[in-house]
């Protein structure tokens, strides 16, 4: 992920999540753990708007990873712009990666998650669905691979 702003090319998705003033800390910026939370409503205004998944019940997965790099401070007062795209659908997982920049296009922070699903009725996880598959391949616009760096199967 670069600092120049690709956005409009590899985010077909971007939530706007404002900066309030709670996220502040001492130093002034948001707290190092306040990405994760912007990070988190805009991965869930995908999953609602591309996956087709509403309300809380319907939330079929479990964090199994997140990485954060930190580029610029994230200020108060402001809108964050979080691009949003699944890079790998795996067999059980995905992978997300993430841009949060600010009103000028400035990347904030990077990010990449893993999500392995998960039936909670069951308390075990389970295979990507077909129909999941498919909504998320043809709104990224590309076969996915099952694994990040590798070519789509076939």
């Amino acid at each position: 992920m670069s600092d120049e702003d690709p956005s409009a090319s590899l985010f077909r998705f971007v939530h706007p999540v404002t900066v309030r003033f709670r996220d502040i800390d001492v130093g002034g910026h948001a707290h190092h753990s306040t990405p994760l939370m912007y990070i988190e409503e805009a991965r869930w205004a995908y999953w609602k708007e591309v996956a087709g998944r509403d309300g809380i019940e319907s939330v079929d997965y479990i964090m199994a990873e997140a990485r954060l790099r930190y580029h610029q401070r994230v200020l108060y007062p402001g809108v964050v712009q979080v691009g949003v795209r699944v890079v790998s659908l795996g067999r059980k997982h995905f992978e997300m990666d993430y841009e949060v920049r600010d009103a000028s296009g400035g990347l904030l922070v990077s990010a990449s998650t893993v999500q392995v699903m998960f039936d909670y009725r069951a308390g075990a996880s389970i295979s990507v669905p077909d129909e999941l598959r498919e909504r998320l391949e043809t709104f990224e616009g590309v076969p996915l691979p099952r694994r990040r760096g590798q070519e789509p199967s076939g």
